[in-house]
């Protein structure tokens, strides 16, 4: 008779094959479309670069576009061999489908409301009738979101994105190939850290920090969990769309 302790450790070992893999926003670029290595993808909204050297460090060929200039300036450093313009998501200076593939990461509910329908338009032109657009973008939930919220509420602006996602798709302009929801999980040493990263993706909100330090620091110590290595994390749930120009 085997061990009973030999059992238990078959059971986990096959638990950890069965594992599901991570998702995250590069899982699902990758799953649109691989293999990425020569594929001419667009970054929309790519802000300093941090994604678009993700994406060239798999091969494919990367260009981007933002309007704030000083980040665009980052983004050259970090790409060289990429292309980065200042335009807005709504008026991209390319012609059409002169790409594989459009990604949005965290960007879409930054561009204002009303252009947000245009600008999905916009990257369904950049991509024709054979390519792919993929957005992904935090949902209005979490302890993340929740501990944002006295920096930036930014409920109204993240229902928006998924409205006008769902009116892209029942208007014809895109054909929604697949949606995953999944959680992101982000550990911080502490509240400093925190802030630097709040403020590391819009500079502009340091001021927003210093006159409502009190309403963050509580809302830190209510909604952070501590992580088992040290330090403590937020999550914040997200949205990945894959779609596709309607023809």
């Amino acid at each position: 008779m085997s061990p009973p302790c030999y059992a238990s450790r078959r059971r986990l070992v096959i638990g950890r094959e069965h594992e599901p893999p991570k998702i995250d926003a590069m899982s699902v670029v990758e799953d649109a479309f691989a293999p990425l290595e020569g594929r001419r993808l667009l970054d929309v909204g790519c802000g300093a670069g941090a994604f678009a050297r993700s994406l060239a460090a798999r091969g494919a060929r990367v260009a981007g576009v933002d309007p704030n200039p000083e980040a665009l300036a980052v983004a050259r450093e970090r790409v060289p061999a990429g292309t980065f313009l200042a335009a807005r998501a709504e008026a991209l200076p390319f012609a059409n489908a002169s790409f594989d593939g459009a990604v949005f990461i965290n960007s879409l509910h930054h561009v204002p409301k009303s252009a947000m329908h245009r600008a999905l338009r916009e990257a369904a032109r950049m991509v024709g009738p054979t390519g792919s657009v993929v957005v992904v973008e935090p949902l209005a939930e979490g302890s993340f979101f929740l501990t944002l919220r006295p920096v930036e509420d930014e409920t109204d602006v993240r229902t928006a994105a998924q409205k006008v996602l769902q009116r892209a798709v029942g208007s014809g302009t895109l054909e929604q190939l697949r949606r995953v929801d999944y959680l992101r999980r982000e550990r911080f040493e502490d509240l400093e850290g925190f802030l630097g990263r709040v403020v590391a993706v819009d500079p502009a909100r340091s001021v927003l920090v210093a006159q409502n330090r009190p309403e963050v620091e509580a809302a830190f110590r209510r909604y952070a969990r501590a992580a088992p290595d040290g330090g403590v994390t937020l999550d914040q749930p997200m949205r990945a769309h894959v779609l596709k120009p309607r023809t």
